[in-house]
């Protein structure tokens, strides 16, 4: 691509960014315009669309659309594929991925990637009609890959953070900046790597960067000019509620519980549904004694003040990087609003999302030594690295028994779908003095690469299994229901595949040329159901074993749909 092909190039280098223009022409149709709060808090009625990260405020990552089912899925093939760049570089422990969850709206899909990337491709072609390129600098601090989630649409704009800690709006018709919000201290090692979650006239978003001793936030922007609303610190600062669950000293200043995965939300409680990643440093429990709270928690927040309602406490006192931030799925059961989370810790969690009551309380996984939770609530920790320089070994091993890729909920079956990770991990403790923004991990960690297994596993919301899908690999790609009682899933090994949602049979497969570490999302346009997935992956467990599946892959969106007729 030359010079030529720039638009506005000179003032878009000087400002370190790059808006191309496309053989598709540089404007999209202004559909965007039209996402209002109320389409978004009703998305699940235009079906045809994925309005938002989880498809729907509730989490569920659900879609009513049945033109695709278990009669016909054998028939679907690749539509148009969209060939994103190169993925799998290694970058130190770091890793490029394409993680991102495709958003669609009238025709218009919208995608982020890894280094600042976004793109808006026409939904039913795959054409692409703008791209922007926001500058990363190449010492911002990652501990687990140089990935992006994905992003955000409403009232015209395109909302997506960057690496170096930025919170974007674009136009949604060509591309262009419309507003740059910088919420994170890159020099002490925050970076951000969530999809932002537009609720009402804000734009939610989270930190990242636990790994190097930061303070983990929430934050909301206004829509229309980026001005920041409130934050949210998730660990308590002396005398506020949960301090006391800190030692005295400075440790609360570097404690994790940043929020790097996307919130969900009820609008009858008003409230966002957050979970918290891990204490700092991670494995070395010596220097914050207490439960530290609010990490390796749900915690309720209420959207317009910021202020944390209720908060439940999935791994007091975590030794072994248990982030709790995988997504709360918001549904009912017996008449009762409840919120069912599908913990690191091997452990799945429903409460009463009103007030955080525990309901019940089971484990998913087969493996779980490092302790035990009995159904009441009580934690009981066995195995942890507490003495320096002596190797101890526990399942799940950090990566969790489910990793930061999504679960979902089909209202039709009544089931959960989880993708599972059966593996296990030797940490060493390593106790290091803390240094701004060189990582706070306080042990040397080896994950099992020997004996480890996966599936996708369906649970009631009684955390009874129904049917397991078995894998000889951890399963690392969240999992999508549909109304054609389909859950389609990902493996790290590159197969795509389409159980049967109530039995767990494999009806469909398709070899899509690298790992998948995503979100897959569907959709149609003219009548025409599509099913979207990000590929291309080198790394796994969290850059744990960058490499270890198919480094160097190309990363590429691949859409399918049954044949035309």
């Amino acid at each position: 691509m030359t010079t030529a092909d720039y638009v506005d190039a000179g003032e878009a280098i000087d400002q370190g960014l790059l808006n191309y223009k496309t053989p598709g022409g540089d404007v999209a149709p202004p559909v965007v315009a039209e996402v209002t709060y109320e389409r978004i808090l009703n998305a699940r009625e235009e079906p045809q669309n994925w309005l938002t990260y989880y498809g729907a405020y509730n989490g569920q990552r659900y879609s009513p659309l049945d033109q695709l089912n278990t009669e016909n899925v054998r028939r679907l093939t690749p539509a148009w594929v969209f060939q994103a760049g190169t993925s799998g570089l290694i970058a130190g422990a770091s890793t490029y991925s394409f993680e991102a969850a495709p958003v669609v709206v009238d025709g218009v899909m919208f995608v982020s990637g890894w280094d600042g990337w976004v793109w808006a491709l026409d939904a039913k072609t795959g054409v692409e009609i703008w791209r922007y390129k926001h500058a990363i600098p190449f010492d911002v601090s990652l501990c687990c890959g140089n990935v992006n989630r994905g992003v955000a649409v409403a009232k015209g704009k395109v909302f997506f953070v960057t690496a170096n800690a930025h919170v974007l709006a674009l136009d949604a018709t060509n591309g262009k900046r419309v507003w740059d919000k910088t919420y994170g201290d890159v020099r002490a090692g925050e970076s951000a790597t969530v999809a932002p979650l537009v609720v009402k006239n804000l734009v939610i978003v989270g930190s990242s960067g636990g790994e190097f001793g930061t303070r983990g936030h929430l934050d909301a922007f206004d829509v229309d000019s980026g001005e920041h609303q409130w934050r949210c610190y998730m660990v308590p600062k002396p005398g506020e509620p949960g301090s006391e669950t800190w030692p005295d000293g400075e440790a609360w200043q570097r404690g994790g519980a940043n929020c790097w995965l996307t919130s969900t939300f009820d609008a009858e409680t008003n409230l966002l549904y957050v979970g918290t990643g891990n204490p700092a440093p991670d494995f070395d429990g010596e220097v914050r004694e207490g439960d530290n709270l609010f990490t390796d928690s749900i915690v309720a927040v209420d959207v317009d003040s910021g202020q944390i309602r209720w908060h439940y406490q999935c791994t007091p006192h975590d030794v072994w990087d248990y982030d709790s931030i995988a997504e709360c799925i918001l549904f009912e059961h017996e008449n009762r609003r409840l919120l069912g989370h599908f913990d690191k810790n091997g452990y799945f969690f429903v409460l009463d999302r009103t007030n955080g009551e525990r309901v019940s309380i089971t484990p998913f996984v087969d493996r779980i030594t490092w302790g035990a939770i009995t159904r009441e609530g009580q934690v009981t920790a066995k195995v942890y690295p507490d003495k320096e320089g002596e190797p101890v070994h526990f399942y799940p091993g950090p990566a969790g028994a489910k990793e930061w890729t999504h679960a979902s909920y089909s209202p039709r079956t009544g089931l959960f779908y989880v993708p599972v990770q059966d593996t296990g991990a030797t940490a060493t403790r390593r106790r290091r003095e803390f240094k701004e923004s060189i990582p706070y991990w306080g042990a040397g960690v080896q994950v099992d690469i020997e004996d480890m297994a996966g599936s996708i596993s369906a649970f009631d919301a009684t955390g009874e299994e129904k049917w397991r899908y078995r894998n000889e690999l951890p399963m690392c790609a969240s999992t999508l229901a549909t109304g054609g009682d389909l859950v389609f899933a990902g493996k790290p090994t590159g197969e795509f595949v389409a159980l049967d949602a109530r039995t767990g049979e494999q009806l469909w497969q398709f070899q899509c040329g690298s790992g998948h570490h995503s979100s897959p999302t569907t959709f149609s346009v003219d009548g025409r159901q599509y099913v979207a997935v990000p590929v291309g992956w080198g790394g796994w467990a969290e850059g744990f074993l960058p490499g270890m599946l198919g480094a160097g892959h190309g990363s590429a969106l691949i859409t399918f749909a049954l044949p035309e007729e």
